[in-house]
């Protein structure tokens, strides 16, 4: 009992350690957030590796009212793979913490088995947004479009480092028109401000 009763504790002061190391955005007006994003930069998740670029996210309203998602990205074979999912707001003071979930079980989505979806920051005219979870394990820089300035890499970088994030850890992204290769973002701000080769 005494063991139970360690580990809930433990377990509850790890989520408050991770949840107070990062902070989301003040408020995200989610009819502007809806729409296609690119996917320009990330940490790489064992659920995307079947992805070698042009990884995109598609949101809109579904008929429950929640935000449907739509995942897809370009494979090795040059077919798009995509997932589908459902995402509802936990935080209705702010809209930036969403809870995304990918699994549907007898036809209802199940949020138990979803992931925190936090959005740290959008652009003001959501050209962009950096997406995030407490425990920094996920991230990722979303554009409306496939290339961004080298000024939005070099903000992003130092906004997930204030975060608490491990910024090589987080990946440039491939896209047509973009990145082609996937460098650590901590050496691709280097190269951006001439501080690398």
């Amino acid at each position: 009992m005494k063991t139970i009763k360690m580990t809930i504790l433990l377990s509850g002061l790890i989520g408050i350690m991770a949840n107070a190391s990062v902070t989301t955005a003040a408020h995200v007006n989610l009819n502007k957030y809806l729409g296609k994003w690119y996917e320009v930069a990330s940490i790489p998740q064992y659920f995307q590796r079947q992805c070698v670029g042009n990884t995109m996210a598609e949101y809109s309203l579904s008929k429950s009212g929640r935000i449907k998602v739509v995942n897809s990205c370009e494979t090795a074979k040059g077919r798009r793979s995509a997932a589908l999912g459902r995402a509802e707001i936990v935080d209705s003071t702010t809209n930036s913490k969403l809870k995304v979930t990918f699994v549907k079980i007898f036809g209802y989505w199940v949020f138990a088995f979803g992931g925190d979806y936090w959005i740290l920051d959008v652009a003001p005219d959501y050209s962009y947004a950096l997406i995030g979870d407490p425990t920094t394990s996920y991230a990722w820089l979303l554009s409306r479009t496939p290339k961004v300035s080298k000024s939005i890499y070099v903000y992003a970088e130092a906004k997930f480092r204030s975060e608490g994030y491990n910024t090589c850890k987080i990946l440039t992204s491939v896209q047509s028109g973009g990145i082609s290769a996937r460098i650590p973002l901590c050496k691709f701000v280097k190269t951006v401000n001439g501080e690398g080769n």
